[in-house]
């Protein structure tokens, strides 16, 4: 075995050890060895042959030495534990991902602080690198340093980076200013059923973007005599969609107004980070959207995205799921309102500190304190609504919510083709959840929890619903695959251990 193979069972193996709350004493009676072999297995300084990890795997009960395969990373959760303290909210991962698109836009240098450190940014960042973006990470790698070249190489492109991501659609906006002809990969991401494409390209086409998709490819040609001569009205309140459009609107020189736009918080983030670039943006917030293009920019910027209402929603959630008093600061809550209202609706106990404003000084914040509440069902359904109703991403937390309240609570999924049937993967931890069809599920409570073993759903937040009700639930679980939840969160379960939970971190070798 190599150093570094060794060093990684070793790890592994020490992780394993802490979890069970042993001593390195006690492992070693349990092997009949000495303390000193377990410390240097657990340094990596030990050759140690598969019999000998057949039985620490064997004496620690623990998943993590299982041999055969290398495999994804999983979460073992030890539930019905309190959490307490506060904890505070991370930049918003919508925001990220659309801002890192938009610098494209920019031939100058753009530095984004506190950049959510998540599989979907780095998907992200794999693809700029590829076509010839030089970023790196500064100050510690809190904030994220952006420099686009004179010329793309989109022939270089990371097409597996890509496709991993559903993000690489709102390259098109950027990129018809800059080539015109190129190629894109089809958007990926989480498993939610068919989303089509359709309305960006709608959007686009009156910028002269006109794509044929082949080949598990988009074809992009631009015809640079197409200018919107009229309004866009776009066919669906999107926010990638309407980030597109802005995207595009941005290096057209002249006035683009863009109606039935999303109006939520990335696509805002997004209005407000153009308007350092030089494009002035009226009508921020509402659904009709005027833009003042500039046919070029070569900028420094430096922006500050805003916190997360959806991991603010997710914290909220575990705090009410696992009956505990926590404090989430940072939560932007102008896009919570709704979800505030219909929480204390339900009787949730809650406090709110006085507004502040982001660092971008436009978003408003407050430090929210939830404590154990006695819930009732919603007297009507839980479903969502473009902004300012309740959030698309915020609908599933609902589910666990509702599942801790007495009564009987109905969620409308409209949005998602199959993100409601995830969330009956919350029966297996004892929910009692009813699937009426593939966008409604009847949400019986309240729940005793238990625990259970599972893969992990492929769709973000019925991904970390899951996680919340394993928090909840008495006894030991495991978490199966988790990089969809990584895809959104940075370092959730080590911040989650930090005000109580108790989440390890393993792979089976």
């Amino acid at each position: 075995m190599t150093d570094d193979y060794l060093a990684r069972i070793g790890k592994l193996i020490r992780d394993a050890r802490q979890h069970r709350g042993w001593t390195q004493a006690q492992l070693a009676q349990a092997l009949a060895t000495s303390q000193s072999a377990v410390n240097r297995i657990e340094r990596g300084h030990q050759n140690i042959s598969l019999e000998m990890i057949a039985r620490i795997g064997e004496a620690l009960d623990s998943e993590i030495v299982a041999l055969g395969y290398s495999g994804p990373m999983h979460l073992r959760v030890v539930g019905g534990r309190r959490l307490s303290g506060s904890i505070d909210v991370k930049t918003s991962k919508n925001a990220c991902v659309a801002l890192l698109c938009a610098t494209l836009l920019n031939s100058g240098r753009t530095v984004l602080r506190r950049v959510a450190r998540i599989e979907e940014v780095f998907r992200i960042l794999e693809v700029l690198h590829s076509v010839g973006v030089r970023t790196r990470w500064i100050n510690d790698s809190a904030d994220l340093e952006i420099v686009p070249p004179a010329t793309l190489d989109l022939g270089g492109m990371d097409a597996e980076a890509a496709r991993r991501t559903r993000s690489i659609i709102m390259f098109l906006g950027p990129l018809l200013h800059r080539l015109d002809r190129f190629q894109l990969p089809y958007a990926g991401g989480c498993d939610l059923g068919t989303r089509t494409v359709e309305p960006h390209l709608q959007a686009l086409r009156r910028f002269g973007l006109d794509v044929t998709a082949t080949e598990g490819t988009y074809h992009a040609v631009v015809d640079r005599s197409v200018t919107p001569e009229r309004p866009i009205v776009l066919t669906e309140r999107g926010d990638t969609v309407t980030e597109n459009a802005l995207l595009a609107a941005a290096r057209h020189p002249g006035v683009t107004v863009i109606r039935n736009a999303s109006s939520n918080y990335m696509v805002q983030d997004l209005c407000f980070f153009l308007e350092l670039l030089g494009v002035r943006v009226e009508g921020i917030g509402t659904t009709t959207l005027t833009v003042h293009g500039q046919a070029h920019i070569d900028v420094d910027v430096d922006y500050s995205p805003s916190e997360d209402p959806v991991e603010a929603m997710s914290l909220i959630a575990a705090a009410v799921v696992t009956e505990s008093e926590l404090t989430i600061r940072r939560a932007p809550v102008e896009f919570l309102e709704v979800e505030l209202a219909v929480l204390e609706e339900m009787g949730l106990d809650h406090d709110r500190s006085p507004e502040y404003a982001a660092d971008n000084g436009r978003t408003r914040l407050v430090d929210l304190t939830v404590r154990p509440s006695k819930l009732e069902a919603p007297i009507d359904k839980v479903h969502p609504m473009p902004f300012p109703g309740l959030n698309i991403d915020n609908v599933p937390f609902f589910a666990a919510i509702a599942a801790s309240a007495h009564g009987s609570t109905l969620i409308h999924d409209w949005v998602y083709d199959n993100r409601a049937i995830y969330l009956t993967d919350l029966n297996r931890l004892g929910g009692r959840l009813q699937l009426l069809d593939p966008h409604r599920v009847l949400v019986e409570g309240p729940t005793r929890w238990r625990a259970a073993e599972m893969m992990c759903p492929p769709a973000l937040r019925p991904a970390v619903v899951v996680l919340l009700a394993m928090m909840a639930g008495d006894g030991t679980s495991v978490l199966r695959n988790v990089y969809v939840i990584n895809r959104g969160y940075e370092d959730l379960a080590a911040r989650l251990n930090s005000v109580g939970a108790q989440i390890e971190i393993f792979r089976d070798i």
